[in-house]
């Protein structure tokens, strides 16, 4: 079994996996896993070597946390990293952030992971008014210096929010939509990141499956997978789900990137190599619901870079053939 190289995150000593797992399905949140999988995604993803867990309090209502927690305790290992997010929870998002509300969150975190520390705490797509408030980075610095945390950073959405992140606040990693079907944030906050050793971790790499290439138009998702229900971005942040795309849309545009894939190369191993080609990036985070999964996408890792010339090939494409047809700010 191919192990996967180990980036630093930014400026944090961290040493994470190129390819981590995200554990938002891990919940239940996508649909209810079998007993036993969750744990069975956790064993394999430590067999292969990836180290970089993302989870956050509102997967499955913490339940994402619970079962981390519970298999962190009972196969611990000291080179792990578990990174959890706070700021979506009902006590918080919209319009209730505070002092009080925010710790709490993270405390009850750190009793769901059983940790007296937490490795990382990224805000969790907060309002883009309260990153620019500022306040929510005090109160971060304060559970840092209380010992709950040890580093703190910002998941956000858009390329405006990252900018004013890395121009204004201490962050010491951003997590960031991009993927082929999205690519905006490689012109200015990746280089931008990296002069500011500030990590980046990747979600949606895969744009929510579509770059998997194995989507069917007629596909239906489960009632409670976001797929389904924020597909128009009825839900939340439209760009969270399909990139932004139409689904029918994005299907299409997924099988004319099949293309583009130098021989033997998959769709998802060629999205997953782009993005771990950008010096910037840390970790790519990538969902799994079943144990081959992460096997399969661990080893990315070991591939080659892509040409140069496929790179230019593949900008062109996203500016020419799918920007314009983007939902929502970019």
């Amino acid at each position: 079994m191919t192990i996967p190289a180990q980036r630093e995150l930014g400026g944090t000593g961290y040493a994470v996996s190129e390819i981590g797992l995200g554990c938002w399905q891990l919940g239940g949140d996508w649909g209810a896993l079998p007993d036993g999988q969750a744990e069975a995604v956790l064993e394999a993803a430590s067999q292969a070597g990836v180290n970089f867990w993302d989870t956050a309090d509102v997967y499955g209502g913490g339940e994402s946390e619970r079962i981390i927690g519970a298999f962190n305790q009972a196969h611990p290992d000291p080179q792990r990293i578990i990174v959890t997010k706070a700021g979506r929870n009902a006590d918080l998002y919209p319009d209730g952030y505070r002092r009080d509300t925010l710790r709490a969150s993270i405390e009850a975190s750190r009793e769901r992971l059983q940790v007296e520390t937490l490795d990382l705490v990224q805000l969790h797509c907060i309002p883009f008014a309260e990153i620019q408030r500022g306040a929510v980075f005090e109160w971060l610095d304060e559970c840092r210096q209380d010992g709950l945390i040890r580093y703190y950073g910002a998941s956000v959405e858009t390329v405006e929010e990252a900018t004013y992140c890395l121009e204004h606040t201490q962050v010491a990693s951003l997590q960031l939509i991009v993927n082929l079907l999205r690519q905006d944030m490689t012109e200015t906050v990746l280089p931008l990141a990296k002069e500011q050793d500030v990590g980046v971790i990747v979600r949606l790499g895969l744009a929510s499956g579509l770059l998997s290439g194995k989507m069917q138009k007629d596909k239906v998702f489960a009632a409670e997978d976001h797929r389904n229900f924020n597909r128009d971005g009825d839900a939340f942040f439209v760009g969270e789900t399909f990139a932004g795309l139409p689904y029918e849309t994005g299907v299409d545009l997924a099988e004319q990137l099949k293309a583009y894939c130098p021989q033997g190369v998959s769709l998802p191993q060629l999205a997953l190599r782009w993005l771990l080609d950008q010096p910037a990036v840390s970790s790519v985070i990538t969902g799994a619901s079943r144990p081959e999964q992460i096997r399969d996408n661990a080893a990315v890792s070991a591939m080659a870079l892509l040409p140069a010339e496929l790179h230019q090939q593949l900008g062109e494409f996203y500016r020419q053939q799918v920007r314009h047809q983007i939902r929502g700010a970019i």
